[in-house]
């Protein structure tokens, strides 16, 4: 065989191994969460106009298919003439910024709390179980509302509040799935060998059970992010999440409420964006679930 027939036969294994790996991916899902976060990074790269850049004499002017539109203004204008592209692209960002954040700050704590409640098991298993009892059993919107009130009455603002109280609210469902694998795979041999050759309990926990469980954690991050998002929606909707000068989709509602009859693509197009964004986290947790379940993989060789 030639170096020329060599080569050629290399390029079309790449392509078809790249074919063969972008059939895997899930297309629908990237597709619907690809706004978020193209505009969430790169979204002061993108604005089409500032998004606090406001001229009254555009004011509530429609999107540019409809009559008195323009291409300026793409998708319109809201009340005070600000282009609402560039608005919707900078609540991406602070969807994006309140989902990641919001994400892992919520998982940190649930899996550590999970972990060391299956693991010790007795008393301890069963006071941190009737916390997390307790804690479900609080509405989470209440307390969102009540955390983010009080923590900017003692000068704390800026998204730091939503954050930390989406991230206390969610823990939970972490905290129970957890313990739940943690208590079957404690139960594995190579565990029992850890503890019999002297391996401290962080180290057991560390290195021989957390992997065991990363594929669940991971499943549950992606099906979370849609509840944060919805979350930091609801609240800037009822108007203590995101403040002006910042923007939030569900500010962008909040503030529309007035004009929904002569300026509808307002909350249409904001309420769009959290509805295609949700809906993206969701199929793309369930296409990561099958992915990484061993059952559904060895279905697929």
């Amino acid at each position: 065989m030639t170096t020329t027939e060599t080569n050629l036969n290399l390029r079309q294994t790449r392509i078809n191994n790249l074919l063969r790996w972008f059939k895997k991916v899930p297309l629908i899902p990237v597709l619907l969460l690809s706004p978020l976060l193209v505009w969430g990074i790169f979204g002061p790269l993108l604005y089409p106009q500032p998004p606090d850049f406001m001229d009254l004499s555009r004011a509530l002017q429609p999107p540019a298919w409809l009559p008195g539109g323009t291409m300026t203004n793409c998708l319109g204008t809201d009340q005070l003439g600000r282009d609402l592209l560039s608005r919707l692209m900078a609540g991406a960002r602070t969807s994006l910024l309140v989902a990641v954040f919001g994400v892992l700050i919520s998982g940190f704590i649930g899996v550590a709390v999970g972990m060391i409640s299956g693991y010790f098991g007795g008393k301890t298993d069963q006071v941190i179980m009737r916390i997390v009892d307790t804690w479900m059993a609080i509405p989470g919107v209440f307390f969102m509302l009540l955390f983010v009130a009080l923590m900017r009455q003692i000068g704390i603002q800026g998204l730091t509040p939503i954050i930390l109280s989406i991230s206390i609210t969610m823990w939970v469902g972490y905290a129970r799935m957890t313990r739940g694998e943690v208590l079957s795979i404690k139960q594995r041999e190579y565990v029992a060998m850890a503890t019999v050759i002297g391996c401290s309990n962080f180290r057991i926990l560390t290195r021989h059970i957390f992997p065991g469980i990363v594929n669940t954690v991971v499943v549950i991050a992606t099906t979370q992010i849609g509840g944060a998002i919805m979350a930091e929606a609801g609240m800037s909707f009822l108007g203590v999440g995101v403040q002006p000068p910042d923007t939030a989709w569900g500010s962008l509602i909040s503030e529309s409420s007035t004009y929904m009859g002569s300026a509808w693509w307002i909350p249409t197009f904001a309420g769009l964006a959290i509805t295609v964004t949700i809906l993206g986290a969701n199929l793309f947790g369930d296409w990561l679930r099958d992915a990484l379940d061993p059952v559904q993989r060895q279905r697929q060789i």
